[in-house]
């Protein structure tokens, strides 16, 4: 699938990453590896493969992941046009994983390190809440001499995932560098343990540099201390677009003063993994078409609906087909 220059062009920006993702018959391992639930969390290479051994006999699927790139791969899969700059080993999986995302015909500008390619072992709960233990590996090694300015003259959007926002000085330059290009920037929050650790250079980031926001309702009410509803008024007075998700009940959409309630498809939750990443890259796809703000809400709902049905953050080609036959009658 290749991209198509009539459409703006947008570009991802973080942790290049293998998912494996894992099914868990309960929560007991997480409590034994002392991970909280629901969060993501920076483990070893030691500590990682210690999870990763043991939860060898559980069903598991490995795949390319990292949230941004899941947003890339997904936009790329609706037929949208984008980039992607992250960084890899010089090795087997990161050569699987810049040669997957070229098929999709992504613009890739890996990096590469000489440490291992960094990966993710996501681990499902029976009720499909995912726990994220994450070691970086070659993801860490990501400066700011690997982002050379001109590169951004290409591109009109920039997204960038909140587990950047670990390297302030990283991921406050990529912006900074963005904003004097003139792209239109967009940040996801990423994790809730991520905000709390990071609130005030967070609230800072997005007024001075983001434009769209999106954010779930746990991270919400961390960086606000407040419900859905008036979180997305506190964060729309911080940027252009504020979208806070709220689970199975849908999301809230504000721009300006005008504000929408976006209701969830109905979808049967087996893996909820990739869910936030699917739903920004459908907002983003109907920011590049041109759609009205709820428009692009109702394409997010969709695509991340979609998403939550399957194990991992991948879609198969004939559910990307039916997806933009559905996006046609939005």
């Amino acid at each position: 699938m290749g991209y198509t220059d009539k459409m703006p062009l947008v570009l991802g920006v973080g942790n290049a990453l293998i998912d494996i993702i894992t099914q868990l018959d309960n929560d007991s391992i997480l409590e034994e590896f002392g991970l909280p639930r629901g969060s993501m969390t920076l483990v070893n290479a030691d500590l990682s493969q210690k999870i990763y051994n043991a939860t060898a006999k559980n069903k598991r699927q490995i795949t390319t992941g990292g949230s941004a790139a899941n947003t890339m791969r997904s936009l790329a899969s609706l037929g949208g046009n984008c980039g992607y700059i992250g960084k890899t080993g010089n090795d087997e999986l990161g050569r699987i994983f810049k040669s997957e995302f070229e098929n999709k015909g992504i613009r890739t500008h890996i990096k590469l390190s000489k440490k291992d390619t960094g990966r993710v072992i996501g681990l499902i709960s029976p009720d499909s809440e995912r726990t994220m233990a994450t070691y970086l590996g070659a993801a860490s090694d990501l400066y700011i001499s690997d982002f050379n300015p001109s590169l951004f003259d290409q591109y009109m959007y920039l997204y960038a995932e909140g587990y950047l926002v670990q390297n302030h000085k990283l991921i406050k330059t990529i912006f900074e560098i963005a904003k004097n290009k003139g792209l239109i920037t967009a940040i996801d929050m990423a994790s809730y343990n991520v905000v709390e650790a990071n609130v005030a250079f967070l609230k800072e980031l997005i007024v001075t540099s983001a434009d769209i926001v999106f954010a779930n309702e746990e991270e919400a009410a961390v960086l606000t201390g407040k419900s859905p509803d008036e979180a997305l008024d506190e964060i729309a007075t911080m940027c252009e677009i504020a979208v806070v998700k709220t689970g199975k009940k849908g999301s809230l959409v504000k721009r300006g003063d005008a504000k929408y309630k976006i209701d969830s498809i109905e979808a049967i939750d087996i893996d909820t993994t990739g869910a936030g990443d699917s739903y920004a890259a459908g907002f983003l796809y109907g920011l590049t078409k041109g759609y009205s703000i709820e428009k692009c809400g109702k394409i997010a709902s969709l695509v991340a609906g979609k998403v939550v049905e399957v194990l991992g953050a991948n879609l198969s080609d004939s559910s990307w087909e039916e997806i933009k036959q559905l996006i046609s009658y939005l």
